[in-house]
C-alpha cells in the first residue's frame, strides 16, 4: 500500500495541478448573465410607430482579406493579421457605418485581449470613432479564455459581440446557447455562443428586444446548430407571446433554402441539405428572403466571401436579420461594392417601421 501510495500520489497531484490550471485559464459563464449597457449621454427613447435602420456585420476581427488564415484552407498557413491591416480594416468599418448611419449596429467577432489581434480593445478602438453617432451599447464575450493551447492560437482569445444604438439601452443580458459536443477539458478552451440581448425602451412605456449573435462555423455536421437555433426560437417565441417588437442579427453560418447545390462540392462541408435556420424562417421573416436568396437576383444577397484565393468574390450567403411580424419590412440590402477587401462577411442593412401604439 505504501508503494501504492508512493506511484500514484505524485501522478494524481499532477492530475489536479492541471485540472486547476485549465479552470484558472479559462471561461465558464452562466446561462444567463446581466452584461454592462452604457450611454454616455441621455439618449432618446424610441417612438412607436418610427422607421429604425439597423445593419448586422461581422467584422473579422478587423483581419481583412489579405490572407488565407490556418482555419480558413487546410493549407492556410497565416495566424494573424498585421497591424497595418486591423488598422486599414478599423478605418473602413468606421467609414461604412457612418456613411450607412443606421439607428443600431449589431457587430459580430471584435476582439478583446486576444493574441492573434495583438491584444487589442477593438471594441474601444472602434468606439473612439463613431462615439458621437451612438452614445450607447453593450458588449457581451462569445469566446475568452486566457490561454489556448492550439499551436496556432497558443495564446489569450477574447471575441465579443457589440451592440450600438443611438437610441437609450434601458439594460442587457447574455443568454448562453447550446454548445458543440467535446470532451471535459477540450471543451472549456472552445466558443461558447451566446446570444447579446438589449432592450430599449419605448415612449409609450413598453420596449423592443435587438438581439445580437454569431453562431460559430462546425467543422462537420452535428446537431450543435440545430440546437442553438432551437434555443433561439425559443427566446423569440417568449418575446413574441409576451408582445414584445424584436429583431436579431448575426452571423448564423447556415445557408438559405437552395443553396447548398450551388456550392462546389468541397464547399458544402459542413452544410447539411435541410439547413437548421428553418426553425426560423418556418415561424419568422428574415432578410434576405429565401427567394431573394436564391432567386434570380441572389447574387446581391450574398454576405460571406471566405479567404480563399479560389473565389474572386462572394459565394453564399450566412448573414441575417429576422424580425417580429409586429415590424414592418420598408426596405434591405447587402452593402458589396465597397466592402469586399474588409471582412470575410458584408453587411446586412435594413429599414423597418416599429409597431405603432395601441
Amino acid at each position: 500500500m505504501t508503494r501504492l501510495l508512493r506511484y500514484t500520489l505524485p501522478s494524481l497531484l499532477i492530475v489536479i495541478g492541471v485540472m486547476t490550471l485549465i479552470y484558472n485559464l479559462t471561461w465558464r459563464p452562466d446561462a444567463r448573465e446581466v452584461v454592462p449597457a452604457s450611454c454616455t449621454v441621455q439618449a432618446p427613447s424610441l417612438v412607436s410607430g418610427q422607421a429604425l435602420k439597423v445593419m448586422t456585420w461581422n467584422v473579422q476581427y478587423l483581419a481583412g482579406k489579405r490572407y488565407v488564415f490556418w482555419n480558413d484552407l487546410a493549407q492556410g498557413d497565416d495566424e494573424k493579421p498585421t497591424l497595418e491591416d486591423m488598422a486599414f480594416s478599423l478605418d473602413e468599418v468606421a467609414r461604412v457605418i457612418r456613411d450607412e448611419n443606421p439607428d443600431i449596429v449589431l457587430l459580430q467577432e471584435l476582439d478583446d485581449n486576444a493574441k492573434t489581434s495583438d491584444y487589442q480593445n477593438q471594441f474601444k478602438l472602434l468606439q473612439e470613432r463613431v462615439a458621437d453617432l451612438y452614445p450607447c451599447s453593450a458588449r457581451a464575450f462569445d469566446w475568452k479564455a486566457d490561454f489556448v493551447p492550439q499551436p496556432h492560437i497558443f495564446g489569450s482569445v477574447g471575441r465579443q459581440l457589440v451592440t450600438l444604438s443611438r437610441y437609450q439601452i434601458e439594460h442587457a443580458e447574455r443568454l448562453q446557447l447550446p454548445v458543440e459536443p467535446a470532451n471535459v477539458i477540450s471543451r472549456q478552451f472552445k466558443p461558447k455562443n451566446a446570444l447579446l440581448v438589449t432592450y430599449l425602451p419605448l415612449n409609450d412605456g413598453g420596449q423592443m428586444a435587438a438581439l445580437n449573435t454569431h453562431l460559430d462555423r462546425v467543422l462537420q455536421t452535428d446537431e450543435t446548430l440545430q440546437a442553438q437555433v432551437t434555443a433561439i426560437a425559443k427566446v423569440l417565441d417568449k418575446f413574441e407571446s409576451l408582445g414584445t417588437p424584436w429583431l436579431i442579427g448575426g452571423d448564423f453560418n447556415l445557408l438559405p433554402l437552395g443553396q447548398l447545390r450551388r456550392l462546389p462540392d468541397d464547399q458544402r462541408t459542413p452544410y447539411s441539405a435541410e439547413s437548421a435556420l428553418h426553425v426560423l424562417w418556418d415561424k419568422y421573416p428574415m432578410i434576405p428572403t429565401n427567394n431573394e436568396a436564391s432567386g434570380i437576383n441572389r447574387a446581391r444577397w450574398l454576405t460571406h466571401y471566405p479567404n480563399d484565393p479560389g473565389l474572386n468574390g462572394p459565394d453564399r450567403t450566412v448573414d441575417y436579420l429576422f424580425y417580429s411580424p409586429r415590424i414592418k419590412r420598408v426596405e434591405a440590402t447587402v452593402r458589396q461594392d465597397d466592402t469586399l477587401r474588409i471582412s470575410d462577411h458584408l453587411p446586412v442593412i435594413a429599414r423597418f417601421l416599429l409597431p405603432a401604439a395601441p
